[in-house]
């Protein structure tokens, strides 16, 4: 019996329809998912349009507006407005008595205006200005005690190197004659951005082709709110690319290769790594560890390879990553700080001398993400049938940026394309990305400070709670559909994981010498889901 979710029997429709000749799906064989018959939310804003596609239409005939094109175009339009929202903070106006252009942040403009963005600030931060090399340039920071302490570049290394490159560009744009000028930070805000786009386009892409059928489900990323806010906040753009990207190479069977790029990944941000703990309990369970230890191995080496010469050449510059991690206290979006902002609990440390860092809290962060680690690793070997990649790839960072002491607004980009390929249901994540989103606003005047009529700091972390509890009901729902795989949108068909590159259609087998409890459970309830054997 096909499990037939209750999405596709709302209207009676088959959910489904056949490629034409001319369709663009990896096997001809494939059936293209049609969201104007299967998405209620897509269904309804199809009316505008003349409604849902037609029973008997055949799809991929087109021989220019594909799916892939029309979803990268519609990244393009909102990275746009993710650039227009950040452009304010990089206008120029005379500053100073001799009437010198600088950036124009009177009034508190970056919060105002809400188009704060770190990378303009860290250009002269980062003594970036100066063009100095990232790691080896250091400088004296004053602490509030009035002490010194040596800073360098605070990056993982490709960060930093691609915080380089695109400061070496920016001035050689600047010395130019024939190329239109403006301040050094705006053009070094204009290279970064360009390159940032075209890593979440290469994100969207790769999301897109792992979707498979489903390639719909892409203009998800493509379109999420998240974007227009945060795509230029941060570099974290570039990382979403390198772990898009890897778990691309691993569906289409090629481990040493996606650990590579999850080795790249882990260089710019260290959650690319992450990914490697769900696919080695998975592939655990079908008996595949040959083909993670390939992964492992060659993600690992990339690893290696770029971090080794700058921390041979630069030590203490290499080192700056993660000396200020470990020192640093509760970010302002952590679970902790909203805790310390509603009781007025001081902290596991309670107050921290200058430089001091938070010991227990950084060892309860350490320990609940063990135990995040040691849940999904439960529910990995004990579901009814073998979850998929994404589902646990999105617990396992989620559960991350639950723990962490640290939660950027834009880490939630991270969360995008794997909460789609995970729980690819509109209306749900739709909510949850604008929730995320809006929480930049109260961020902004929490900054701006009540002096300067800003809000409370309990209004900004009211707004962090819904979003935490947002993303941990989407982490439930998920359970629910790894317990009960009926249910689940993406296997309709006998899909077994289309990300799933070597465990995709393989052998159920967990190893018999695990204990009972890690064995999987059988429900009741989903006993007519077919288990799937190569």
């Amino acid at each position: 019996m096909t499990p037939s979710p209750r999405r596709h029997q709302e209207h009676g429709d088959a959910p489904l329809v056949s490629p034409g000749p001319l369709a663009t799906d990896r096997r001809s064989a494939d059936w293209r998912d049609v969201p104007s018959r299967t998405d209620p939310l897509v269904r309804q804003l199809s009316e505008t349009v003349g409604g849902p596609i037609g029973r008997h239409a055949v799809v991929g005939r087109t021989r220019f507006f594909t799916p892939m094109r029309v979803i990268l175009l519609l990244a393009v339009v909102f990275l746009a407005f993710g650039w227009f929202s950040k452009a304010a903070c990089i206008q120029q106006a005379p500053v100073g008595p001799d009437g010198a252009l600088g950036l124009d942040w009177s009034g508190s403009r970056q919060y105002v205006a809400m188009c704060y963005s770190d990378t303009v600030p860290l250009y002269g931060a980062e003594r970036l200005n100066e063009g100095a090399f990232p790691y080896k340039k250091w400088w004296d920071e004053e602490l509030p005690d009035g002490s010194v302490q040596r800073r360098y570049m605070e990056y993982p290394v490709i960060s930093g190197l691609y915080q380089y490159v695109s400061m070496t560009v920016a001035k050689a744009w600047d010395a130019s004659s024939f190329l239109p000028g403006a301040l050094q930070v705006a053009l070094y805000f204009n290279v970064v951005a360009f390159g940032l786009a075209l890593a979440w386009l290469v994100t969207v892409w790769a999301t897109a082709l792992l979707a498979g059928r489903r390639v719909w489900d892409a203009a998800l990323v493509a379109c999420s709110p998240l974007v227009a806010v945060h795509a230029f906040t941060n570099f974290d753009l570039l990382a979403t690319g390198f772990a898009a990207v890897g778990l691309l190479a691993w569906a289409r069977k090629r481990p040493v290769l996606a650990g590579v790029l999850l080795g790249l990944g882990g260089a710019t941000k260290l959650f690319p790594l992450l990914l490697l703990g769900p696919l080695l309990v998975l592939c655990l369970r079908s008996g595949k560890i040959r083909d993670w230890s390939r992964s492992a191995l060659a993600a690992v080496a990339a690893y290696v390879v770029v971090n080794l010469p700058i921390a041979a050449l630069f030590p203490r510059g290499w080192a700056e990553f993660f000396r200020l991690n470990s020192e640093r206290g509760a970010d302002p979006d952590s679970i902790y700080n909203v805790i310390t902002s509603f009781t007025g609990w001081s902290g596991f440390d309670g107050p921290l001398a200058p430089g001091q860092a938070p010991t227990i809290l950084n060892a309860v962060s350490l320990l609940l993400f063990v135990l995040v680690c040691v849940g999904v690793g439960y529910v990995a070997l004990t579901a009814p049938t073998r979850p998929r990649v994404a589902q646990l790839c999105f617990l396992l960072v989620a559960g991350f940026l639950l723990t962490n002491k640290v939660w950027s607004p834009q880490y939630s980009l991270w969360l995008v394309p794997l909460a789609v390929l995970a729980f690819p249901h509109t209306r749900i994540l739709l909510a949850w990305m604008t929730v995320d989103a809006l929480v930049w606003v109260p961020r902004m005047y929490y900054y701006l400070g009540e002096d300067e009529k800003g809000l409370p700091e309990q209004w900004f972390t009211a707004t962090v709670l819904i979003r935490d509890a947002a993303v941990v009901i989407i982490c439930i729902l998920i359970l629910r559909q790894i317990y009960r795989p009926g249910t689940d949108l993406v296997r309709y068909g006998f899909i077994d994981d289309p990300v799933g590159g070597v465990l995709d259609q393989s052998e159920d087998r967990p190893p018999k010498w695990l204990p009972q409890f890690l064995q999987p459970k059988a429900w009741a309830s989903d006993h007519h889901w077919p288990r799937i054997h190569a």
